[in-house]
């Protein structure tokens, strides 16, 4: 069963396998045992045209948590019995049918035996501008960003973006977070205006931060690696340009996780990194913003909270009834409770749900 041109993408030869699990990078909060589901590759050979035994999505190491995550309860198709995983009767969703079973089904896949998915689902760890790219050139089937494909491909005309098919899974409120020496010393919060001169370079010392009660220290300014949708959606919602230069940022990651243990390990670091990856090693600190303060675990999922980003898993060229299953399920309530909530995001309202959902072909 094909429902995209073949040509669009190369089929994979023999199309098996899933890659090896990714280990130690990111900890979601539930992955079944034995599922796979991760690839460190980002991507590699498409497939998503057709029916193969392989989904490959690719991308963003924010999105990452949410794909992956439902790339491993895929990959391990839960029975129905199974309320830890699975239980579609806590969702309405009245099957007796396995997780990947019941999903795929809904589009004419073959159901699997209960233990083996119909296909298999593999995620790739990058950033926005790489899984666009990959996407582009029929790399990857879906390409993962937490910023707008207009926003990190700004050289594709209108008629290349229309192309791409946007699918929003969750949202994300970018906090920004210092290191611990720091917010011990008394910086538990910020103004728009002063964060935007230290990424300006206007302020490097911490001693002239509102707050602040100790010793003169330079400020180790953490940027996102340019590119990296986590960096477009930063200087896009505080400066209003998603290309301002911050020339203040004295280092640049590729990755949340990266940024992450660099703010963990240092005394004088402040940052901006996916609101799913902060510890109590990497404290978020509040952000006063046009009068109104924004602080983390109350208000950051507010529609005025400047650095909220909407997470998108994109498709090229339609999209697949392979891709959509998959989709679906990370769309539906079932998908939003198990795999945007528990990364640390918020999920899709109503409205916006029912939106997306419309977005993809219809079920049988």
């Amino acid at each position: 069963m094909t429902d995209k041109p073949v040509s669009r993408r190369t089929v994979l030869a023999g199309g098996a396998g899933l890659a090896a699990s990714f280990a130690g990078c990111i900890s979601t909060s539930k992955t079944p045992p034995g599922s796979g589901g991760a690839d460190t590759s980002g991507g590699g050979g498409g497939g998503g045209g057709g029916t193969t035994d392989l989904l490959k999505a690719g991308g963003s190491s924010t999105v990452y948590p949410i794909a992956n995550t439902a790339a491993s309860y895929w990959n391990s198709n839960p029975p129905a019995s199974d309320e830890e995983y699975w239980g579609p009767s806590q969702y309405g969703i009245d099957t007796q049918k396995a997780l990947a079973d019941y999903w795929a089904g809904l589009y004419g896949f073959e159901s699997g035996d209960g233990g083996t998915a119909p296909y298999n689902v593999t995620v790739g760890l990058s950033h926005s501008g790489t899984g666009m790219e990959k996407l582009l050139k029929g790399q990857v089937d879906i390409g993962n960003s937490s910023a707008p494909v207009s926003a990190e491909m700004p050289d594709l005309s209108e008629e290349e973006l229309s192309k791409y098919t946007d699918h929003v899974v969750g949202v994300d409120a970018q906090p920004i977070v210092v290191s611990q020496e720091v917010y011990n010393a008394g910086v538990t919060g910020i103004t728009a205006e002063t964060l935007k001169a230290i990424y300006k370079g206007d302020i490097t010392d911490w001693k002239d931060v509102p707050g602040y009660e100790g010793e003169s220290k330079s400020i180790q300014v953490v940027g996102r690696a340019e590119g990296s949708g986590t960096d477009t959606a930063f200087r896009l919602n505080l400066y209003g340009n998603a290309n301002e230069p911050i020339p203040g940022v004295d280092l640049r990651k590729g990755q949340n996780q990266q940024v992450k243990t660099v703010v963990a390990n240092s005394t004088n670091a402040i940052a901006y990194m996916a609101l799913a990856f902060v510890t109590e090693q990497t404290p978020a600190i509040s952000l006063t913003f046009d009068g109104k303060k924004f602080v983390p675990g109350k208000n950051l999922a507010d529609k005025d909270y400047p650095l909220s980003r909407d997470l998108h898993m994109y498709t090229y060229e339609g999209t697949s009834k392979q891709e959509a299953a998959y989709l679906r399920m990370i769309i539906s309530d079932f998908g939003q409770e198990n795999f945007v909530k528990t990364s640390g995001y918020a999920a899709l309202t109503d409205e916006r749900q029912k939106n997306q959902l419309s977005k993809l072909p219809s079920t049988q």
